[in-house]
């Protein structure tokens, strides 16, 4: 989103851009994440640190692209940038920023030498789409540039941008053996409940933020799911823009299952599906969460790919992607979410990525017993410190443990984890941790 005249509204991503500020052995920065995370939004407010900020937006300025054609001189593209929009251009006083240079894969080729032959100057790049053209121009980055994975907000975010700190440092210190107060409690799940349906694109949370009204946030979400459809006129492969759309609202529908290529479209070959699904993935608009036999670490290296979900990158998009309706979340029974488009298990694997570590693509996986008649399945296997967590999400706060209690059994483990609307707690080997607090899981990691 444009910042503007905007009150920047802080991310966890800002205390990783501001120790790069003050590396003296960093790379130049590539800020990668699909379209409308914020990314763009962060850099300014980091240049807003230095004395003097350039922005170069490739896709606003395509004269400027030319510069790229003639030279890769890192020097030289300054100073003629400098000349061009008379701002100076001073190692360790200015913070240069190319923006959508997905539009100029010259200028991607140029951050290495940015690296080699003038590492003094902060450089940051960002785009839309940007997966796509490093396809392109694939050895660029090995070596000469780092990498920043951004995501929408998280909870924690959406409840800092709220001004509500104390509630995440009180959420935060609670404990299985230290549950919250029943008030906390309450209020937490509440404001989940609003982040379920508000959603995680910053524009979103600053309209929710600045109106308190739902359907404005509507109105952002419809938007910015219309700009992803038109961006599918953009995908570099040969898969028809329609059949992104199906397969992208296909994803929708089949959330918390495994994906069944014949529910997008009848017509459609499934090569095609994949491919799809694969476009998909790489703009960020999708997640990938795959079977893992679970044996061992890294988890990835047991995986069966013919048994994958899909998560939709945002809470807020899903439910308007569904067009599900506000009674879905806020007038269910018993104050339980009801498991529509199994809204929960989204939210609790989109956690897991947004609060992983931000220098690499946070990986998903799930478990299923594939013997013949079994019907065990976790939602979630994650790595923490050296154990593998089995993690089993609950959209309410009942539901029995069989699968989860079936992997614990087979791999031996000592402890599980089932997230649900419920406060702390403990069952036997299973911890009980809330939804809303899930997401620490990645960060003691």
């Amino acid at each position: 989103m444009e910042s503007g005249d905007s009150k920047y509204l802080a991310r966890r991503i800002d205390r990783y851009l501001s120790d790069w500020k003050d590396d003296s052995t960093r790379k130049p920065l590539l800020m990668r994440g699909a379209r409308q995370v914020g990314k763009s939004w962060a850099v300014r407010h980091l240049g807003e640190s230095f004395e003097f900020y350039l922005e170069v937006n490739f896709e606003r300025q395509p004269d400027l692209a030319g510069l790229f054609r003639v030279s890769l001189n890192p020097k030289e593209i300054s100073a003629k940038l400098s000349a061009i929009t008379g701002v100076p251009v001073i190692p360790g006083k200015t913070l240069l920023f190319f923006d959508e240079i997905q539009s100029c894969l010259p200028a991607i080729t140029s951050l290495r030498f940015f690296h080699e032959e003038y590492p003094e100057l902060h450089v940051i790049a960002a785009g839309s789409l940007l997966e796509f053209a490093l396809q392109e121009i694939p050895t660029v980055a090995v070596g000469r540039i780092r990498s920043l994975y951004l995501y929408p907000f998280s909870f924690d975010e959406f409840l800092k941008a709220q001004g509500l700190d104390l509630l995440v440092e009180e959420k935060n210190s609670a404990s299985v053996d230290k549950p919250l107060l029943l008030p906390l409690h309450t209020k937490l799940a509440d404001l989940l409940r609003t982040f379920f349906l508000v959603g995680g694109m910053p524009e979103s949370v600053k309209t929710w933020i600045e109106t308190g009204d739902y359907l404005r946030c509507r109105q952002v979400q419809n938007d910015i799911l219309q700009t992803y459809f038109d961006d599918f006129a953009k995908y570099k492969k040969r898969v028809s823009p329609v059949l992104l759309q199906q397969t992208l609202r296909s994803v929708a529908r089949q959330s918390g299952s495994k994906f069944v290529y014949s529910g997008v479209t009848d017509e459609a070959e499934s090569g095609k599906v994949k491919e799809a699904l694969e476009l998909l993935s790489m703009a960020g608009i999708i997640i990938p969460v795959t079977h893992t036999a679970a044996n061992g670490l890294p988890l990835g290296a047991e995986i069966n790919s013919k048994f994958r979900k899909f998560l939709f990158m945002d809470t807020g998009l899903l439910q308007r992607l569904l067009h599900l309706d506000m009674d879905v979340i806020f007038l269910s029974s018993d104050r339980n979410l009801v498991n529509q488009g199994a809204i929960s298990e989204v939210f609790a694997g989109l956690e897991f990525q947004k609060n992983g570590s931000p220098f690499e693509r946070q990986e998903l996986y799930y478990w299923l017993l594939l013997s013949k008649g079994a019907q065990a399945e976790v939602d979630y296997v994650i790595a923490r410190n050296v154990f593998i967590l089995p993690v089993e999400v609950k959209a309410g706060t009942k539901g029995a443990m069989q699968s989860l209690w079936r992997f614990m059994e087979l791999k031996k483990s000592t402890m599980g984890i089932r997230t649900s609307m419920e406060n702390f707690g403990r069952i036997g080997l299973v911890d009980i941790i809330p939804l809303y607090a899930l997401g620490r899981l990645m960060l003691d990691a």
